[in-house]
């Protein structure tokens, strides 16, 4: 059942696909620019919410298939990263959601909005966790330069923004998200004050290195140097939540550009002539964590499935 598979991205969506294919029985190699702890997937939050991603219809299935995943992962916190943790969404309302809410175990109403106990994910320790998992599994990470889509039996497109260049596909762009680490003034749950448009929101995530604030959505925006007014604003719109932030220890600053896809994310089987096969999974935004799994199993399935192109736009 071997057959040979090059997934090309080494962040989450790629790790999770080239890991589905592996644990298949195929032999997977992951071309990546960088490592996964270097790449936008560490930047990430981590907690687990479809934020800022289309297509609608197709979003609550992945991210559900997803929390699956984390749910069982968060039995081996130490070891995988996740964790489920106690939040509230301030100012989300039920009403307000797809179909897919009513499956989130615990998801409830307040008067301060909703409140769930969700997977909070530690990305730099679940990518790395990620990466053994792969190895274990067969499979192989390899860093290099890759300036097209190689030519392979199959190929697995993973690259999120790089697959402006490399598809070559103009509808993905920049969403500059800038966050700052501070020593955690012993705040144990999540918040979340976001809106779907605007380019800024308050958020904090209780993380083993320290509380991570948030955060910005600049759209078109590839700057990845921290802008100290922007850190400023951040530290401030979560010290209105909970004060004791405005004095904690900064420990570091963070920027990631979240690959938006303007259609929605794309997962899509193409058939050669030659009867080669290329899979894309890309255009994820926000919300790569939350529909990873999900994502994964769909492109693996396509990518291996023998049957005439299908596709997700």
């Amino acid at each position: 059942m071997s057959s040979d598979v090059i997934v090309v991205g080494g962040g989450v969506i790629g790790l999770t696909t080239a890991i589905v294919l592996a644990e298949s029985g195929r032999q997977v190699r992951v071309w990546c620019r960088e490592r996964a702890r270097d790449s936008t997937s560490a930047v990430a939050g981590g907690l687990w919410w479809p934020y800022r991603i289309e297509p609608e219809e197709r979003v609550g299935d992945w991210a559900l298939a997803s929390l699956r995943v984390y749910e069982e992962l968060a039995l081996k916190a130490e070891e995988t990263g996740v964790r489920l943790t106690e939040g509230l969404h301030a100012g989300a309302r039920l009403d307000g959601l797809g179909p897919w809410a009513a499956q989130v175990p615990g998801l409830r109403e307040g008067p301060e909005g909703l409140r769930a106990r969700l997977p909070l994910i530690d990305m730099p320790t679940h990518l790395d966790w990620l990466e053994r998992r792969l190895i274990e599994a067969g499979g192989a990470v390899e860093v290099r330069d890759v300036e097209r889509l190689p030519d392979a039996p199959i190929v697995v497109n993973c690259t999120g923004l790089g697959a402006r260049h490399l598809v070559p596909d103009p509808q993905v762009r920049p969403v500059r998200g800038q966050l700052v680490v501070v020593e955690n003034p012993g705040i144990r749950e999540w918040y979340t004050a976001v809106e779907d448009a605007g380019e800024e929101s308050t958020y904090f995530m209780p993380q083993p290195y320290g509380l991570l604030l948030g955060g910005t959505a600049q759209e078109d925006d590839g700057n990845l140097t921290p802008d100290p007014a922007t850190a400023g604003r951040i530290i401030a719109g979560c010290a209105r939540i909970h004060p004791e932030i405005a004095d904690a220890r900064v420990l570091g600053h963070r920027v990631g550009l979240r690959p938006v896809r303007d259609a929605g994310v794309r997962v899509e089987r193409q058939l050669a002539s030659n009867g080669w096969v290329l899979v894309h999974n890309y255009g994820h935004g926000g919300a790569g964590v939350t529909v990873a799994w999900g994502c994964a199993q769909e492109a693996a399935a396509l990518a291996t499935a023998p049957s005439a192109p299908c596709s997700s736009r």
